[in-house]
């Protein structure tokens, strides 16, 4: 048994805080539920933790403004204070309460302002676009009208954290490769610009030939040494002339066809992109929000300019009533898959929930591919780095042999 805290509020809106000993936070949870309370914090005492029925953590930071993990522990807690049955604004008020950021918190004291003074939920989070996007605000209008915000909210935290958890697990494989890279780099410059020069002044005073290799070895070194120079302004005039080059509508344009097009790097951001635009496209249909708008909201959530302008024909496709499969097999930027599952659920009638199929089988193709890719990365990486080390080791001996005249 260990001792748990917990923060609860009643159907008047009162927040109560208490503690007691449970065997986990479910424990806790079910003890208040039963007593008539809605848990909003429960945590091990000395270390509490935002939940809800589904354990959904919540990590507040004090020096630095809201981020998209409390925008989902926001909406999640408001979801479960809706379902509740709790009116808006008292929930609104409770969750003022209990956050500590103090950013989010002047936010929330303006929607909560707002919508007492008669506005719409939906159109005091537009007033805030850097928090709530376009997906989120057309969301919650749709919640509104149909009269069931609460599943909408419930709904909108799940495609967030699934988003959030595909792009964790993308991020967390990419960690270890960024590392070994980072750090064997770092090695090889220092040895080429600081440990291979001192090795040179005495093979210079030996006055004798050096082998082959060490003298390729020396020569790459004083070139690095002395014209590093060389190397920094070619990266930055590199940089600015990239930089300018995205600057244009065709240029940027140019370098997502590009991506698109690299070996194996290119077919894992077509499966991230496609998946995206099916998660999105159909919780905003399941949502209740108009096909037009759902296809201009998705637009914007696409990275890649060659997805988004495939966006483009097919809201062109929609008005001229060819459906969705249609216009999206004539953009040529979607795989057959995901082309054959949006014309199943067209035909059944279950589009969005073939398009959430689509969008969960594409998560787990990028979840396959990130695993593959790091799982070929890693070793050409250890053995490039290894290839590399070994060539300088081998220059250096071949050149301490040779001085001090020994056969090999």
């Amino acid at each position: 048994m260990s001792t748990f805290q917990y923060t609860a509020t009643d159907r008047t809106a009162k927040v109560i805080r208490g503690s007691m000993e449970a065997s986990d936070e479910r424990a806790v949870a079910t003890w208040l539920q039963t007593n008539g309370y809605y848990p909003i914090k429960i945590g091990q005492a000395g270390g509490a933790v935002e939940v809800r029925p589904g354990q959904i953590k919540l990590q507040i930071r004090l020096a630095r403004g809201p981020s998209a993990l409390d925008i989902l522990a926001f909406t999640q807690q408001l979801a479960t204070l809706l379902e509740a049955g709790m009116e808006l604004d008292r929930s609104l008020a409770i969750l003022l309460d209990l956050t500590d950021n103090q950013r989010f918190r002047s936010i929330l004291r303006s929607v909560l302002t707002d919508i007492q003074s008669g506005s719409s939920f939906a159109d005091s989070l537009a007033k805030h676009p850097r928090l709530f996007s376009r997906l989120y605000v057309n969301m919650v209008k749709a919640g509104e009208a149909s009269g069931v915000l609460e599943v909408i909210l419930s709904r909108l935290a799940g495609f967030m954290e699934r988003s959030k958890a595909v792009r964790d697990e993308v991020t967390s494989a990419m960690i270890y490769p960024i590392l070994l890279l980072l750090v064997g780099g770092g090695a090889v410059v220092v040895m080429m610009n600081f440990v291979i020069p001192r090795f040179a002044q005495i093979f210079s005073d030996t006055k004798q030939l050096m082998p082959l290799p060490t003298r390729m070895l020396l020569a790459i070194s004083t070139f690095t040494t002395d014209y590093w120079w060389v190397f920094v302004g070619l990266i930055v005039m590199g940089w600015i002339g990239f930089r300018v080059f995205l600057q244009t509508e065709q240029g940027k344009m140019q370098w997502d066809r590009w991506k698109l097009a690299l070996p194996l790097v290119g077919g894992l951001i077509q499966e991230i992109e496609v998946s995206r635009f099916a998660r999105t496209f159909g919780t905003l249909l399941q949502s209740g929000v108009p096909v037009l708008n759902a296809v201009s909201i998705v637009k914007e959530t696409v990275t890649n300019r060659v997805i988004a302008s495939a966006m483009t024909r097919l809201q062109e496709g929609v008005k001229r009533g060819e459906g969705i499969s249609g216009p999206l097999r004539a953009t040529a930027a979607f795989p057959s898959f995901s082309i054959h599952m949006t014309r199943v659920g067209e035909e059944t009638g279950k589009l969005e929930e073939m398009l959430i199929r689509v969008a969960d089988t594409y998560d787990d193709r990028v979840r396959r591919t990130v695993k593959r890719l790091t799982s070929l990365l890693e070793p050409v990486l250890i053995l490039t780095l290894g290839i590399i080390v070994g060539f300088i080791v081998l220059s250096m001996l071949l050149a301490i042999f040779s001085i001090n005249e020994l056969p090999l």
